[in-house]
């Protein structure tokens, strides 16, 4: 990033808010495509010999793109512009009940926000800016204590016993499908998948070698070729995720409507600033949100199978083709990719398991063994805030305040492959995951002495505590729904 730096910005500065945050930003994105192409449109008739009026045509499109499009309840006014022909009495405004189901839910949602940003402003170090400077100027002597300390250095010798443990897996998995315990096999070959992902997270942070080139190949080869999975895809959404966490708007880790919900904020179908696409609270949301403490393990349990068709979209999506000197990257996860699906789906699945039963039990059983890695993956976010405290909250309170940690005893390390330190994996990214536990404790550290809180619970108690706040976000869309239907029987419309 050096190459493009212009200058030098004079501490203390205010961050200010991006386009991406602005409501209209993609539509006016939108109007400028259409107004290029409209120019190409008009410079190849102009070619061929056509009269074309570029003015006019230009000027209808710069209206559209200078216009913002705002969302206002029908009125009477403007249906008379006689006054003569004013009624004496004034009429009231046309009911639109689809238009007022959407005022109310918005309103409700915005009152749910505006309830849990003053719990977080209560419950956390003020957001004026001194206070905050001060939490970066320690979080600077933090960084500082963990170089010094070495924790960016990787501990290779660790990574020789995860070689042994994912050896150990797959050869119990080889041995029990040549005996035939085809069923029992497959409970392996989900272990081999859920322990060895934890390698390739650490690749795409470059925390094995520190070398783009050479982690970027362990990664591929690790979650493309042994899983099946994009590591492409892995990057470019999860370090989104881990730049604007638990962000509704921004963060593509916690945008699972209609299946699941963890803030009131996707009740007003906002827009994906990664995904360019409107989450719209439908009917669908209504029905499944509800019951979604009952649905999250069943769900987690079959998860893998959307993480296959979310690589595969990455993979033919523009954005796997900008890559610019990483291009290769594209071509070797195709090649590992579709390696994969030829020795598990064809040579291991369709050649070697005699019957379709057979075939389809070993599938969704090895698949449903991995229900582990997708519960820790959503276990340290999604019980946490959602709430925006505003532009002046520093960095490392918002990574520790919308992050949890889970507490586990050494020696249980290697079952949780470092996602038991998330709140020290956010705010230190790349320091190789078998230092982290170092890490936990110069965290802990920071903590007491900025008052920020470093939340940490057993692996049972954030199961339940994520339960808890998905019930407690399902009985805000039980509320809103009721409210709905007695809208739509007594005709109020709520708003008053």
């Amino acid at each position: 990033m050096k190459q493009y730096r212009v200058g030098r910005v004079q501490e203390p500065w205010t961050n200010l808010e991006p386009p991406i945050r602005k409501p209209d930003f993609y539509e006016k994105i939108a109007a400028q495509k259409a107004l290029i192409a409209e120019a190409k449109k008009a410079s190849k008739s102009s070619r061929r010999g056509k009269s074309v009026d570029l003015s006019s045509a230009a000027a209808v499109l710069q209206k559209k793109l200078s216009t913002t499009t705002t969302c206002t309840r029908r009125t009477g006014a403007g249906v008379a512009a006689d006054p003569e022909k004013a009624p004496l009495l004034p009429q009231p405004a046309p009911s639109d009940p689809e238009a007022d189901k959407k005022a109310y839910r918005d309103n409700y949602a915005v009152e749910q926000e505006q309830k849990e940003k003053e719990e977080g402003l209560a419950a956390n170090p003020s957001v004026d800016p001194d206070t905050q400077r001060a939490i970066i100027a320690e979080y600077r002597v933090l960084h500082q204590r963990f170089k010094d300390e070495g924790l960016y250095n990787c501990p290779y010798v660790e990574y020789g016993k995860e070689c042994v443990r994912y050896g150990l897996l797959f050869a119990a998995f080889g041995y029990l499908f040549y005996v035939k315990w085809y069923i029992t096999s497959s409970l392996f070959l989900g272990l081999f998948w859920q322990q060895i992902m934890f390698s390739a997270h650490d690749a795409a942070h470059m925390g094995i070698t520190a070398n783009f080139v050479v982690d970027t190949l362990i990664g591929a080869f690790v979650a493309d070729f042994c899983c099946g999975l994009s590591i492409g895809w892995w990057k470019s959404s999860h370090n989104v995720h881990h730049l604007v966490t638990n962000m509704p708007e921004h963060d593509p880790d916690i945008q699972n409507i209609p299946l699941f919900l963890t803030t009131p904020t996707y009740m007003k179908s906002i827009l994906s600033s990664f995904y360019n696409w409107r989450f719209v609270w439908d009917a669908a949301a209504d029905f499944l949100i509800p019951y979604q403490k009952y649905t999250y393990y069943p769900i987690m349990a079959f998860a893998r199978f959307n993480l296959y068709m979310l690589s595969w979209l990455h993979i033919i999506s523009p954005r796997a083709a900008q890559l610019g000197a990483a291009w290769w990257t594209r071509p070797v996860e195709i090649v590992f990719m579709i390696s994969y699906w030829y020795l598990f789906g064809y040579q291991l699945v369709w050649l070697n398991l005699p019957d379709w039963p057979t075939r389809v039990g070993f599938v969704i059983m090895s698949h449903m063994v991995t229900i582990i890695l997708h519960v820790q993956i959503t276990l340290s976010h999604w019980a946490m805030p959602t709430a925006d405290l505003g532009p002046t909250e520093s960095f490392p309170q918002r990574q520790l305040r919308t992050t949890m940690d889970v507490d586990c005893p050494p020696w249980l390390d290697w079952f949780h492959g470092g996602l038991q330190f998330q709140a020290v994996h956010h705010l230190f990214p790349r320091v190789p995951r078998h230092n982290l536990r170092k890490g936990q404790v110069l965290v802990r550290e920071f903590c007491e002495k900025t008052s920020l809180k470093y939340q940490c619970y057993g692996f049972v108690e954030g199961n339940g505590i994520v339960l808890s706040r998905l019930e407690e976000v399902a009985k805000m869309v039980t509320t809103l729904v009721d409210c709905q239907k007695y809208m739509a029987e007594t005709g109020e419309s709520g708003l008053h």
